[in-house]
């Protein structure tokens, strides 16, 4: 099983970014842990992990509104 990000813009539309794969789920969210802020920086709104071709959870890369 192989494991993604799929990043998105503002509307939701799928963006370009890193074409990385990763053997473990956990793997996918350390590496995103360290690279979200230039992955935001450079336009990225959201990303989704999957899961193969399975969507796991999306998640958000902006701050949270207060």
């Amino acid at each position: 099983m192989a494991w993604s990000w799929r990043y998105e813009g503002a509307n939701g539309e799928s963006v370009d970014g890193p074409a990385e794969s990763f053997g473990s789920q956990a793997d996918a969210e350390s590496w995103i842990g360290q690279t979200w802020r230039e992955l935001a920086a450079s336009g990225v709104t959201s990303v989704a992990l999957l899961e193969d071709d399975r969507v796991e959870y999306r998640m958000s890369l902006q701050p949270v509104a207060e």
